[in-house]
């Protein structure tokens, strides 16, 4: 797939939608010590093609059942990952970082390939959602962005599932701007 002249592999499709609220694209959206793990396979030449799978090891509240959700915002993201020249001087500043590693990260996309459930799916402990196989640094980098979308969107899919089956297939009514994550709460 193309997006922006990158390819992100052949299971990922265009999910750009005029309107929708813009997930941050920046590489620093991830955990300090992905930035270091990545630093230490460039020093140490280890940055090997990897393989990654995604899963989870119980249903939350003790649910039978949850819902696979976010990954058209996840592609979306993977799409435009990238470190801004302010990102890279604020890991300047830090003074953790090597030059050559803060000059690489100028020129980082995401390579690797996504293979996943499909969107909605009823998914189960133990089972794979996603896999990504990629250098490792890369896969290391979005590790927790992964976590933070695929995590949050399908625990918020689930509830809403759970609701409408307790509902009886009645009418449901949500004020979650009040309640939710972000602005965007209201809309997503």
């Amino acid at each position: 797939m193309e997006s922006g002249g990158r390819t992100l592999g052949d299971n990922m499709q265009e999910t750009q939608q005029p309107g929708w609220t813009r997930l941050p694209t920046s590489g620093l959206v991830t955990d300090l010590y992905e930035l270091t793990m990545m630093q230490g396979y460039r020093v140490f030449d280890r940055d090997r093609p990897a393989v990654f799978d995604m899963f989870f090891r119980s249903q939350p509240f003790g649910g039978g059942y949850s819902l696979f959700a976010g990954l058209w915002d996840l592609v979306d993201v993977l799409g435009q990952l990238h470190f801004s020249d302010a990102d890279i001087a604020y890991l300047a500043e830090l003074g953790m970082f090597r030059s050559d590693f803060l000059d690489s990260l100028g020129e980082f996309e995401f390579t690797g390939n996504l293979y996943a459930m499909p969107e909605g799916t009823t998914v189960f402990p133990g089972e794979p959602l996603i896999r990504i196989e990629a250098p490792l640094a890369q896969a290391q980098l979005i590790e927790t962005l992964i976590l933070n979308i695929v995590n949050f969107q399908s625990l918020i899919a689930t509830k809403a599932a759970r609701l409408y089956e307790a509902s009886e297939g009645g009418t449901i009514l949500e004020f979650g701007l009040r309640r939710a994550q972000g602005s965007d709460g209201g809309v997503s």
